[in-house]
Formats: C-alpha cells, sequence, structure tokens
C-alpha cells in the first residue's frame, strides 16, 4: 500500500485478531477496498498466546495425568514429563515461532491491503497509521481486543513477572511458581505446570476460585487442585511484590510466598488509549464500547470482539464477525443475541457453562428452580472412575418452564456443553428435555439425571 493510491478505500479495520481478521478477509472477497492494520500478529492472541497453543499444553499434561490413572485400572504406569515436546509443538505447530506471515498472506490472497502498525482515529472515517492518513468511504471496525490487567500491587512493576504470554513461549520450566489469579487462565496454567512437575500455588483475591462461575463449580476446581498439590489461598489479595536473587516473594495476609516465577493472571481488559478515539466521541477509559445488535458503535464505526465487553472468547468475536460484514454490505440478517454465551475453563474436569448462573437469574429477577446430579454417580462417570470427577447443574426459569443457565463440569464438560447450550439458545421446554432419548452409557446422561431432580 502506498500512499498515493490508498488514501482512500471501502473500509479500515483497526486490529487484526480473530474478528477483525474475519471481517476484513470476508469484505475483501466481497470485492471491497478493505486495509487491515496491526501492530502485533495477524489472528491475535487465540492462535499465538491463548486458545491454540495453551490447549496444547493442557492436552499434554492431561496425558500425563491420564497415564497416572492407569494404577487399579488397567495395570501400572510410570510416566517422565518433558516439557520440550510442548514448546517444540507449540512452535512448530502452532505458532510458527510467533511469525505471521501465513496469516497476512492469507489476508492479502483474499484481496486485502496490509499494514503493520499502530493505528490512531484521525476524526469521523479517518486513520492515520505510521505517518499515512486513510480515510474510510464506508466506514471503520474497531477490533483492537483486550489485554492482560496488572493489578497495582506495590512493587510489582519492573519485575520480570510472567503473563499468559511468557508462559506458553517458555522453552524449560522454573521449579516453582505463584499464580496471581484463580480464574480461567491463572487456574489452567497452574494445572499444566503442575503437572509437568513444578510446584505451584495459586492466589486469589475473591473469596472463591473461578468467582464468575457457579460455587459448586468452584469447589470442584478447588479441592481437585488440593488433590494434585496445588496450594490455594483464596479470600487473599496481594499486598506487595518483591524479587531478588532469582525469587519473587509476594506478601499476602501477613504470609510471604516464594517463588522462581510469578505468573499474573488477573483478568484481561480493553486498552483504547493512545488509539484517538476521542476524536470520534468515545471515552479513551472505556471498559467496553457499547454496540447494537448490529455491532454498530454509531453511523460508520463498528466494533467486534472483546471490545464490545461480551466476553473474551474467539467465538463470540467470530459470532458476531458475519454480522458486522452483513451490516456492511447491507445484506439482510440477524442481529446479536447474547442470551446463550458458552464459556469453557479447561482444566480437568473442565468447566462449561452458559447462560446465566442462579445468582444472576435471581438478580434478574427470575423465579428460579435449580438441580444438580453428580458425575461420579452416573452411568459413565461410575464406569470412568478415575478422573471422573464432576456436575451437571441447571438454572430454570420456574414460569417459562425453560433453562435460563447450565454448568457442565466434569470430563469433556465443554463437549457435555453442546447439549445444554442448544437448550438454553432454543428456549427448549423442559417437558421436551425430559422426552429426549439419552444415549448409554455417556456423560451427558447426567443432564437427564439432572432434568429428574429439576422436579415440576
Amino acid at each position: 500500500m502506498t500512499e498515493q493510491d490508498q488514501r482512500t478505500v471501502d473500509v479500515v479495520v483497526i486490529g487484526m485478531g480473530v474478528g477483525g481478521e474475519a471481517v476484513a478477509g470476508e469484505l475483501a472477497k466481497a470485492g471491497l477496498e478493505v486495509v487491515g492494520i496491526e501492530d502485533k500478529l495477524v489472528g491475535g492472541e487465540c492462535p499465538y498466546w491463548g486458545c491454540i497453543p495453551s490447549k496444547m499444553m493442557i492436552r499434554a499434561a492431561n496425558l500425563i495425568a491420564e497415564t497416572r490413572r492407569v494404577d487399579g485400572i488397567a495395570g501400572k504406569s510410570t510416566v517422565e514429563p518433558d516439557w520440550a515436546e510442548v514448546a517444540r509443538r507449540i512452535r512448530a505447530e502452532a505458532t510458527d515461532d510467533w511469525n505471521d506471515q501465513v496469516a497476512v498472506d492469507r489476508f492479502t490472497d483474499q484481496g486485502g491491503h496490509f499494514v503493520r502498525g499502530r493505528a490512531r482515529f484521525a476524526g469521523p472515517g479517518r486513520v492515520t497509521v505510521d505517518g499515512l492518513e486513510v480515510e474510510a468511504r464506508r466506514g471503520i471496525v474497531l477490533a483492537t481486543g483486550t489485554v492482560p490487567v496488572v493489578p497495582p500491587v506495590p512493587g510489582l512493576a519492573g519485575t520480570p513477572y510472567w503473563t499468559n504470554r511468557e508462559a506458553v513461549e517458555a522453552t524449560s520450566l522454573p521449579s516453582s511458581m505463584l499464580v496471581l489469579g484463580g480464574g480461567a487462565i491463572g487456574l489452567e496454567l497452574a494445572q499444566v505446570y503442575s503437572r509437568f512437575g513444578v510446584t505451584v500455588t495459586v492466589v486469589e483475591a475473591m473469596e472463591r476460585l473461578l468467582p464468575g462461575e457457579e460455587p459448586e463449580a468452584s469447589e470442584l476446581i478447588e479441592s481437585t487442585l488440593a488433590d494434585e498439590g496445588i496450594v490455594v489461598h483464596t479470600g487473599a489479595a496481594a499486598e506487595r511484590v518483591s524479587y531478588a536473587d532469582n525469587t519473587f516473594t509476594v506478601e499476602v495476609g501477613g504470609r510471604s510466598l516464594t517463588a522462581e516465577k510469578l505468573l499474573v493472571a488477573t483478568g484481561r481488559r480493553i486498552d483504547l488509549r493512545d488509539l484517538g478515539v476521542d476524536t470520534v466521541g468515545l471515552d479513551p477509559e472505556a471498559k467496553a464500547l457499547a454496540v447494537d445488535e448490529r455491532m454498530r458503535v454509531d453511523e460508520k464505526l463498528w466494533a467486534v470482539g472483546d471490545v464490545t465487553g461480551h466476553g473474551a472468547f474467539t467465538h463470540v468475536a467470530t459470532y458476531q464477525a458475519p454480522i458486522v460484514v452483513r451490516d456492511i454490505l447491507e445484506q439482510p440478517g440477524p442481529g446479536a443475541d447474547y442470551r446463550a454465551v458458552p464459556r469453557v475453563t479447561f482444566t480437568d474436569p473442565e468447566v462449561g457453562s452458559v447462560g446465566l448462573t442462579e445468582h444472576q437469574a435471581r438478580e434478574k429477577g427470575i423465579e428460579v428452580r435449580t438441580a444438580i446430579a453428580q458425575v461420579p454417580s452416573s452411568a459413565r462417570g461410575w464406569i470412568h472412575k478415575a478422573g471422573n470427577e464432576g456436575l451437571v447443574k441447571l438454572v430454570a426459569d420456574r414460569e417459562a418452564g425453560v433453562l435460563v443457565g447450565a454448568t457442565s463440569a466434569g470430563p469433556h464438560g465443554g463437549e457435555v456443553l453442546g447439549a445444554l447450550s442448544v437448550a438454553v439458545h432454543g428456549r427448549v421446554p423442559i417437558s421436551e428435555l425430559r422426552t429426549m432419548i439419552y444415549a448409554y452409557p455417556t456423560f451427558h446422561r447426567a443432564i437427564e439425571d439432572a432434568l429428574r431432580e429439576l422436579g415440576d
């Protein structure tokens, strides 16, 4: 792209993560002149530091755990974890050693124009990047994702702490690791590192792990981690951090916790600062951008992905992207509906949930009834034996007779969640769910058990 021939285009996409790349590519294939701008890697967090490499790590760690479960069921087993195999696979199979040329070529082959740099708004419909100003005839799509939250703990700034990126990129393992944050990212990485022999301690400021999930799921995960030797401190905010002699010290409730590495996994936030969003009437300090069901911020500005505040999930961004494309191309189609957004924490056991928790449903004034079935008591859970911890919890609207939320925790909990997501999204009457035939013996039969417990 040159200043002479690309000053005015149809659409500018700022941020080429999963959502932005999808929007930009589809619009380019449709024949529009599209400029995609990214200052890091095309594809964003998911393929390079998030969903894909982290699940490779989790798969490896789960194989270690499964091998250790052989005793008493299938004979005797020993396992010798080797992190080098995990690091090699992440580099060779997932990230191209953090090179995005394949993704860039994919976009330009679709007809798009790619610019590497940090974009800034220069007013409605105008963007600058590296001294070049680009005007968008149809509009701009903002898809800049999120960045890790770094809490203002005294002493933390300036230390060589890790975020998820350093934890994924590691070629060797520390002897010990402290994890600040008991959410999905922190717990997934804590369990992986522990299963590879690292001494791990988790510190969570809230009263329980996975504070956004059902309390029963939190109790399940805390118990599982404890059984695996991971020390967990809940209701314990970090008060001070220091680093000396290759050792981190974290002061928590009068105790001093030490480890070779410190992983900060206290959440993610959008970052609109330095983007010039005030020139288009937006607040640089906003926690999310308000969008309508067509993903519009205003007449010629759309947002997609994490910046919309509907969950820092790849599947939300890829759900929103076609809506943006249709709206820009003036094509008909349904708008966004977030009643049944699924999410999975890929610990072992997995914790999948969809829709409202019991607490959220009660806050909305719904007359709630709930039921819980224990996976170990289900047919497949009893057969599975080792590694069979889990539960299914249903949250129902008593008056409407439908599920408004559900949790599936256990082996393959994220896969079992699929049936519950359909039920919540489609508002399938509970009476209809009870007439279904549930394959035997499967983990999803725990849904049938929970429906029986739900009562009339």
